[in-house]
């Protein structure tokens, strides 16, 4: 008899002790009622959230060089550089020949992507006419975004800028300069970004950006966590196994979690999926929820 009582009371202690390794909040509450619900719970902990502005916009050359010959009367004879190469400062793009014979070299001035061309073999070149030649200085481009007009306050120079630009993938940038004015029609202003990448752009592709304006570290719970009533918001929390409504205020938002700014602390148990169907004070079972993706 001492030998089965022995037994018995190790099993019971072995059993206390796999619940309080697996969830030490939930299992220093009280047994929970005979006959009360289980439901799902998770344990509120700190997380860190990005505040950020999205817009949209085209790719444009940071600064355009057009070349001509500097004076008239010049043939093109021979063209070295088509459109969409890359060049480097001096080299020959074309060569002409004036009337009395001699021969004129064009050389680019400046380093970078040749964005358009309209030297052809046999036409005359005119030092104030169409450019011969235009590069994209550096092949430096800027990103041109709108901005509706809630967001500009939120926006400052060299502010981190995430850019995704079809075709060529995404890439780094900062903020350069911010419109003073908005679009009376459209009510949005202007943003310019420095893009930062040795990738091959093209001018007016269209592109989406992220400007990172901020960060807050607090509590963070699933957004399924969360009810929105006429009250306001709350979540349900479990203390002594039964519910309790709390009311909270939301900050951010991201990847499907919520900052709470007020009304939960680290370590509170709060049910994972919030619904109508639970009352205050309802008596309930919880069960820990399984650690999924942060």
């Amino acid at each position: 008899m001492r030998r089965l009582a022995l037994r018995g009371i190790s099993t019971k202690l072995a059993a206390l002790l796999l619940t309080s390794a697996l969830s030490p909040a939930i299992a220093a509450d009280e047994p929970a009622p005979r006959g009360a619900a289980a439901v799902t719970v998770l344990t509120a902990a700190k997380s860190c959230f990005s505040a950020e502005v999205e817009i949209s916009g085209i790719l444009q050359p940071k600064e355009e060089i057009s070349i001509r010959p500097d004076r008239l009367g010049l043939k093109v004879t021979d063209v070295l550089v088509d459109a969409g190469e890359t060049v480097t400062a001096g080299q020959i793009l074309a060569r002409l020949t004036s009337p009395d014979g001699g021969v004129v070299q064009i050389q680019a001035t400046v380093a970078g992507l040749v964005s358009a061309s309209s030297a052809v073999i046999g036409t005359v070149a005119s030092g104030k006419g169409e450019a011969l030649f235009s590069i994209i200085a550096r092949s430096e481009f800027d990103f041109i975004g709108q901005v509706p007009t809630r967001d500009l306050p939120k926006l400052k120079p060299d502010q981190t800028v995430t850019i995704k630009v079809i075709g060529a993938g995404e890439m780094d940038g900062k903020v350069r300069r911010i419109a003073t004015t908005v679009e009376p029609a459209s009510q949005l202003g202007q943003v310019t970004v420095s893009i930062t990448s040795a990738r091959r752009l093209m001018s007016n592709a269209y592109a989406r950006a992220t400007i990172k304006t901020g960060e807050s570290c607090g509590i963070a719970v699933p957004l399924t966590a969360i009810l929105y009533s006429p009250g306001g918001t709350v979540v349900q929390v479990v203390r002594r196994q039964r519910v309790e409504t709390r009311r909270i205020e939301v900050g951010l938002m991201t990847g499907g979690r919520v900052e709470i700014r007020e009304g939960l602390a680290e370590g509170d148990v709060v049910v994972a999926r919030a619904g109508a169907l639970l009352r205050e004070g309802d008596p309930v079972r919880p069960v820990a929820a399984s650690a999924g993706p942060k």
